[in-house]
């Protein structure tokens, strides 16, 4: 190494993944849209990028607001690629068990439409949770505020 010359920074974080739950009576289901344990899931390092087998959304992890754990849903409006009408927000899921609910400070581009809001029905909702925490983005579990 020359005299004054600057080591390269690794600025990224290190990637890690967390599988999409896919539930044994959604798997037929879910084939139709090419999803597989092996193309569900949410990649966290500098952005977080979602695969829902052929469909994926991506933004930098500095865009994400919040999070909010919520669940468990009924099976038919937990299932498979959702957009809300109301809200505009997008669901990726494969189970009913609940999912992260992530805001975004801007929405972000997907296709034609500006998602202010994405849904990712995590194997382990907890530890997406504890990582988004771990990386200074605030959040809470929603369904401890419904427990007595």
């Amino acid at each position: 190494m020359a005299q004054g010359e600057v080591l390269p920074y690794p600025w990224t974080m290190p990637a890690i993944r967390f599988p999409i739950r896919i539930g044994r009576r959604s798997r037929p289901y879910l084939r139709l849209w090419t999803v597989r344990p092996d193309t569900a899931f949410a990649e966290l390092n500098d952005d977080i990028e979602v695969h829902f087998g052929r469909f994926r959304i991506r933004t930098p992890v500095a865009n994400l607001a919040s999070w909010r754990i919520e669940g468990p849903f009924l099976w038919i409006t937990a299932i498979g690629i959702r957009r809300s009408i109301r809200h505009g927000d997008v669901s990726f899921a494969g189970s009913p068990h609940g999912g992260v609910r992530i805001d975004f400070r801007e929405p972000v581009s997907w296709g034609r439409m500006k998602v202010p809001a994405i849904y990712i029905g995590a194997d382990d909702l907890d530890g997406l949770a504890a990582e988004l925490t771990r990386r200074g983005i605030p959040g809470t579990d929603a369904r401890r505020e419904l427990r007595p």
